[in-house]
């Protein structure tokens, strides 16, 4: 069988590789077999090609493939919680998953409901993240406004269904005038278009209104334009660095309107939280796709055999939806 990896940091769609390898055996104790139906390719994934996600490159070669959902072939023995045909998470914490089977730890692992493939291998990362930065950092009432950049990613568009759910206000940043009735129909109370004035934007958009929680995926000088349109005493959540930029701040927004920048990345939330409340937390955002409260555009997708063009197409501006690859198709 195929599998993607990359032995030189560069453009993804450039350095990827698609290798021979051999067939998982049979599972151990406790392990599973697993088919991989669907894996989403995320920023984090293109980043990693280009040795520039994490606090320290990879080693050379790198298996491929970050966030995926995968039936269970055959159960190892004394796995009891888990039966072929079953549909899990193939990823929780680590990464290879760009092939059509491989074998994992049983106890990390719990069936999923029964929902949209598609929206299921987009499950992983996207849901908690925005999930998460909404809840742990700033404490927010019914109707109190969420500001956010990067509004049409899966990530943006996570934060506007939980939001609605959830009874607050969302205030979406994007690039560009087609980018805004989309984000309207989704759900979005406001969508502003980015500039130098977007501090006057987001507050003609919420009459007046400044969020306490800001969430930033560009970083650069956006993080200084999102800072400049929150409440004193606010705090900007960064968590993506589109702009390839580090984040920029205005010393009066720091020092006189005490303006907090913290980061987020989902890797340390896993090394922190419990096994149970990361599974508590992915039966919460499961249930979520399968009730159809949380659903984001998928755009393309595309075989295993063609993950270059996948890759290039991921990394496309303007895209209206996510990426998925179909390794085992």
């Amino acid at each position: 069988m195929k599998a993607v990896r990359f032995s030189t940091f560069g453009p993804a769609h450039e350095v990827a590789e698609l290798v021979d390898v051999a067939e998982p055996d049979a599972p151990g104790p406790g392990e599973v077999l697993l088919e991989i139906e669907r894996s989403s390719i995320n920023p984090a994934d293109l980043l990693q090609f280009e040795g520039r996600y994490g606090a320290v490159p990879p080693k050379l070669p790198v298996w491929a493939g970050g966030e995926a959902v995968a039936r269970v072939l055959q159960a190892g023995e004394g796995v009891t919680h888990l039966k072929p045909g079953d549909r899990v998470l193939a990823l929780l914490a680590a990464r290879g998953n760009w092939r059509p089977r491989t074998k994992a730890p049983a106890a990390r692992l719990f069936a999923l409901p029964e929902a949209d493939l598609d929206q299921l291998a987009m499950l992983g990362v996207n849901p908690p993240t925005a999930w998460l930065m909404l809840h742990d950092f700033v404490t927010l009432a019914p109707g109190d406004w969420v500001m956010q950049n990067a509004g049409n990613s899966g990530v943006g568009q996570a934060v506007i269904q939980f939001s609605r759910r959830l009874g607050w206000k969302t205030v979406s940043v994007v690039r560009r005038d087609a980018q805004v009735a989309p984000l309207k129909a989704l759900g979005a109370d406001a969508v502003v278009v980015d500039g130098p004035d977007l501090a006057a934007r987001v507050a003609a958009a919420t009459g007046g209104v400044k969020p306490r929680l800001g969430i930033d995926a560009v970083a650069g000088d956006a993080t200084r334009r999102m800072a400049n349109a929150l409440a004193d005493g606010g705090t900007v959540v960064n968590y993506g660095l589109l702009s390839g930029r580090p984040c920029e701040m205005d010393a009066p927004d720091t020092v006189f309107r005490d303006l907090s920048l913290r980061g987020f990345w989902l890797a340390k939330w896993f090394a922190t939280a419990s096994l149970e409340q990361q599974h508590a937390l992915y039966r919460r955002l499961g249930a979520a796709i399968a009730d159809g409260t949380l659903r984001v555009e998928v755009e393309q997708v595309y075989p295993l055999a063609q993950v270059k063009d996948a890759l290039a197409h991921a990394a496309r501006p303007g895209r209206s939806g996510k990426v998925l690859l179909a390794p085992s198709a």
